[in-house]
């Protein structure tokens, strides 16, 4: 048998139905009308944002990176909960504004934004963190052919990465932001052509467990953003430190404590350099506010052998929740917490089990030779940590199949 990672603390269960927002999953599933689906609990998600602020200095602005899950009753609710949005399309900055975010809360990452995105971004009044400097001489056009000067920050490619982190975003040659020994240059150049210089962000990496890794980029970054600000010779109105907070997905992960990062950012910020004393500060999260919120269930309708092995054949797959399957950003394949949905809590079986989706690939698997209890048709399987990098994330389209319901609760 292989292990799994480990449940997460939210969930529980009554009469051996897995609950979720105090719902059993299987009238969750009745209410959705099908499965698979996804069950996003907002309960969780306000206890998260509220847990943060706790954790967190009290002048430290919380995003939403909303590339996480851009579930539009998830981002209505959010819009009320966060101090801002950070999108990485036209399409979801579309949804932002849609959801009721501010335009002035809103900012836009990502390399290749299209003349389009970067109209639409500078209508709205958001601000476009810039890329390169043929992205800025871009964006100084179309503000100039609109007749507005367009907010402009710089996303700064660090000299440091995030240690231990499953996606580095800094330390190296990357396709994202300006390499830091440019940034400032960038920097003057806005100003000087009458942009709305918005300051700094620096994005080092992500997923990460280490709170001590954590806290060493985030003073690394402040650090940065301040020596940049000296060559500006400007201060800079906004330092958005990135994110970085990782969930427990796998075997042998533990949760991330958060409370030491907050103690160690509020020292940090405390004795800051006297050009970032005006500064403000933000920091960018996604998966951590709305991982641990998400649940998919998908449904037995097969339980074959073959060659000694058993598979547990679901109604959903990799189409919806590529992550678990294996195949978003890991190397070795490791398994997502699963359960019985309707055998919560009972004893698994001695045989190991492998959870297959329903297409026609060897590729979808969602539990690989897993201790479970009896499983018959039927059954409902659910898949934790599934509120971040689901279904928006996941090839829909792949052999036709039906998209996913979603269902907000709480």
């Amino acid at each position: 048998m292989k292990p799994m990672g480990p449940i997460p603390p939210h969930f529980s269960g009554e009469d051996d139905m897995l609950l979720i927002g105090g719902c059993g999953a299987a009238s969750l599933a009745d209410e959705a009308g099908d499965t698979p689906l996804f069950v996003y609990d907002m309960g969780i998600v306000e206890a998260q944002v509220r847990s943060l602020r706790q954790a967190m200095p009290d002048a430290l602005a919380i995003h939403y990176a909303m590339k996480a899950n851009p579930h539009p009753p998830l981002l209505a609710r959010m819009a009320g909960l966060v101090d801002g949005f950070d999108v990485a399309s036209g399409g979801e900055l579309a949804l932002a504004l849609e959801a009721g975010m501010d335009p002035a809360h809103i900012s836009f990452a990502g390399p290749g934004k299209r003349d389009d995105e970067l109209t639409a971004t500078i209508h709205a009044g958001a601000t476009l963190n810039l890329e390169s400097e043929g992205e800025a001489r871009r964006a100084l056009v179309i503000g100039r052919r609109l007749g507005i000067a367009p907010k402009l920050a710089i996303r700064v490619n660090p000299d440091f990465d995030l240690k231990g982190s499953g996606m580095r975003m800094g330390g190296g040659a990357k396709p994202f932001g300006v390499d830091a020994d440019r940034a400032a240059a960038l920097a003057r150049m806005v100003i000087e052509a009458g942009a709305e210089w918005r300051g700094w962000h620096i994005f080092a990496g992500s997923q990460a467990l280490d709170p001590h890794a954590i806290i060493e980029m985030q003073a690394a970054t402040i650090a940065l953003a301040a020596r940049l600000s000296e060559e500006v010779g400007a201060a800079p109105p906004l330092v958005n430190l990135g994110g970085g907070f990782g969930l427990a997905y796998f075997p042998g992960d533990r949760r991330l404590d958060i409370r030491p990062i907050g103690t160690a950012l509020a020292s940090v910020l405390e004795s800051r350099a006297d050009i970032l004393r005006g500064s403000s500060f933000a920091i960018e999260l996604g998966r951590w506010l709305v991982g641990e919120a998400g649940v998919y269930l998908t449904r037995v309708i097969d339980v074959k052998q073959s060659m000694g092995e058993t598979f547990v054949v679901v109604d959903g797959g990799l189409h919806h929740q590529l992550a678990a399957s294996g195949n978003f950003g890991t190397v070795v394949r490791r398994n997502y917490p699963i359960a019985v949905a309707n055998r919560f809590g009972i004893e698994p079986a001695q045989e190991a089990v492998t959870v297959v989706g329903c297409l026609c690939t060897p590729i979808d698997r969602l539990g690989d030779k897993v201790a479970l209890p009896p499983v018959a048709e039927g059954d409902l399987i659910a898949i934790f940590l599934a509120g971040a990098y689901g279904a928006s994330a996941s090839p829909n389209a792949f052999l036709g199949h039906p998209l996913p319901r979603q269902l907000l609760i709480g």
